[in-house]
């Protein structure tokens, strides 16, 4: 077994986004130090990182520099390049694992992997020609929506198909790229789970939320979820059994579709989770804290909810709520340091403690 790493070590975080700050934050907290790679000049966790390393994925000699500072490597975003993967792995762990990150990064290596665990997704096919698509809808059926199987993320890369004559225009959509067409689910909710599992194998689970998306952006998490006993227990264990499966080190997000059928999985994220940032209010280790807490080799802490919250993103123009906001009772306030405030990009959130039920 690898030793735990001790205060003073440095975490090295590949993103620098508000996941990588807000990784950086909690990390500070337990004595252990990050060192941030992005491409991007000033990113949001600059503001709060250790050291912070400006340099692309294909640029060796910065990656190895970045290697041999730290002491173990993880990541905010799945969308790294292999290359760059290759020749950091060969010098520091990963975690999570390269198999984890290359899983999530496709939309079909995803859902082929739920179905061999025995876990139900919505009915899927590969489409990468007219004539798939065609057949994947005489199968499937429509309404149905077609998404590339990579890169997508927030509502993007996907088109929906609510009859076959709308299959041209989707697939022109896509333009070119491989895709997968899932059929419509017929869910009462979308809820997720965010669960972690350490070096040695312990896994810790916290409650499931309850998500609200806009415009294919989340918009709300809630907690306690209006699901019963059972489901809350078939959803952490879900969860459990994805992460042994995949021998898994680290914070992951799992989307869940509450169906008359049971559970379906929506998708897995390989990393801390926009919907389990209510866990800095309800919990008193956060999903935050727990990532770093795992892929340190530390023991996971106790994901245990000790309030109800309602998560709230501040999207775009919604940060100028910020100063009413400040005066409401029991909300806290999390901005991610961006300048610019972008239609449908995340500003950071806040987190209202809810009169519990």
């Amino acid at each position: 077994m690898t030793e735990p790493l001790a205060p003073g070590a440095t975490i090295g975080i590949l993103g620098g986004g508000q996941l990588g700050r807000m990784l950086s934050v909690a990390a500070s907290r337990l004595g252990l130090k990050t060192h941030i790679y992005e491409p991007g000049a000033n990113p949001p966790a600059a503001d709060v990182a250790h050291r912070v390393m400006t340099a692309g994925y294909d640029d060796t000699t910065a990656l190895a520099a970045f290697a041999a500072s730290v002491d173990v490597i993880t990541y905010e975003f799945e969308n790294i390049p292999t290359a760059a993967l290759d020749q950091l792995e060969a010098l520091r762990p990963i975690r999570p694992n390269r198999n984890a990150l290359a899983i999530s990064q496709d939309r079909i290596s995803e859902k082929a992997f739920l179905n061999e665990i025995g876990l139900t997704t919505a009915p899927w096919a590969i489409v990468t020609t007219a004539a798939d698509l065609d057949a994947a809808l005489t199968r499937i059926g429509a309404p149905a929506i077609l998404k590339t199987t990579r890169l997508g993320y927030d509502g993007k890369g996907q088109a929906r198909i609510m009859a076959p004559a709308d299959a041209p225009a989707a697939l022109a959509e896509m333009q070119g790229a491989p895709a997968v067409l899932e059929g419509f689910v017929d869910f009462s909710r979308e809820i997720s789970v965010i669960a972690a599992r350490g070096l040695t194998g312990e896994v810790a689970a916290y409650d499931p939320g309850e998500n609200v998306h806009r415009a294919g952006i989340l918009h709300t998490t809630t907690v306690p979820a209006r699901i019963s006993s059972a489901q809350r227990s078939d959803a952490v264990l879900i969860a459990a059994r994805i992460l042994n499966a995949l021998d898994y080190v680290g914070v992951m997000g799992v989307e869940l579709f509450v169906t008359p059928a049971g559970l379906l999985v929506n998708e897995i994220a390989p990393r801390v989770h926009n919907s389990g940032h209510w866990t800095q209010q309800g919990c008193a280790v956060d999903q935050f804290e727990q990532h770093i807490r795992a892929v340190a080799g530390w023991p996971l802490g106790d994901g245990s909810r000790y309030a109800d919250v309602e998560m709230l993103n501040l999207i775009g123009a919604d940060v100028a709520q910020v100063p009413t906001l400040a005066r409401e009772g029991n909300t806290a306030i999390h901005l991610y340091g961006k300048t610019e405030a972008k239609a449908g990009r995340k500003m950071g959130h806040i987190n209202r403690i809810l009169p519990r039920t």
